[in-house]
């Protein structure tokens, strides 16, 4: 059985609890383990790292010396901004003697490694490489009759580091969808950035570019957005109601690739986090809670 090392950040264990819910969910249908990193802290992404770079480097640091201490090569880390964070702590104490220095004394001070060698993986990627769409296609027991979903990566997982998916126009997570049976629409937009904390702090901004993704979703007759950012799930889930114009209301559900494999591959609804989401709630009932089991092979 193959596992790894699992670091879910702070998103996952507050707003973006589905998304940790139902990839351990996903995972435990692919008998592959999940060890979640003792004693891990924030990565210092976001705010922290436009407030102090350094010492967000540390944060970083400090998590991926826990893994190499945890005796394993690989760290899961399914938030955007947390693998951002971990992977651009790995380049810049690659590139920059001074930044290595000051984090591998901070790392030394707390009796841990250093952590450079660690490979910090995203979902998907794994997904994709270790596992592959065939096996996916598998171990599908249910079968999607709920419309043609966007696939919506944000801009944080293959920028600019193209270690996930291709940086302009990656197409694994439709890949991996389309393998479970979930056709998925040509969506330009899915690298378009959300516009991250600009909803709580310019808002008429930030509303304003999660507008731009839904409404091109639904150009495209998407009947759902899936996504891999808990940051991009909250935005466009969260605010729809406050979008558009007069007499334009979105109600288009915003669920994690990890709850839509998940779903295929058997996982009931409460163990997905699907009672979390808040646009479109009787059409995510309808989808997961009255569809009857198929004989997928």
């Amino acid at each position: 059985m193959t596992s790894f090392n699992y670091f879910p950040g702070c998103s996952l264990s507050g707003t973006g609890r589905a998304y940790d819910e139902s990839l351990r969910a996903l995972f435990r249908r692919l008998e592959i383990g999940l060890k979640e990193l003792e004693d891990w802290n924030c990565c210092g992404a976001t705010s922290y790292m436009s407030i102090d770079e350094r010492a967000a480097f540390v944060l970083s640091g400090r998590n991926l010396g826990l893994a190499r201490q945890a005796g394993e090569d690989d760290l899961m880390v399914p938030c955007a901004a947390c693998y951002l964070a971990l992977r651009k702590t790995q380049h810049y104490t690659g590139q920059y003697p001074e930044i290595a220095g000051q984090v591998r004394q901070s790392v030394e001070a707390a009796g841990l490694p250093q952590g450079n060698g660690v490979r910090v993986r995203h979902p998907i990627e794994a997904l994709y490489t270790e596992i592959g769409p065939a096996r996916i296609k598998k171990a599908v027991v249910r079968k999607w009759e709920g419309g043609k979903v966007a696939c919506y990566y944000g801009c944080q997982i293959v920028r600019p580091f193209g270690d996930v998916d291709d940086p302009h126009y990656p197409t694994r997570m439709d890949e991996l969808l389309r393998a479970a049976g979930i056709p998925t629409v040509d969506f330009a937009l899915k690298t378009k950035c959300c516009g991250g904390s600009l909803t709580g702090t310019t808002p008429e901004v930030g509303k304003r570019l999660n507008y731009i993704i839904l409404k091109e979703a639904l150009r495209k007759s998407a009947a759902a957005l899936a996504t891999a950012c808990p940051l991009c799930q909250y935005n466009l889930d969260a605010y729809q109601r406050e979008m558009g114009g007069p007499g334009e209301r979105f109600d288009i559900p915003i669920l994690y690739f990890s709850q839509l494999l998940g779903w295929a591959l058997g996982a009931e609804p409460k163990e997905l986090g699907l009672k979390r989401q808040i646009a479109g709630r009787k059409l995510v009932r309808q989808w997961f809670q009255e569809q009857e089991v198929a004989t997928h092979a």
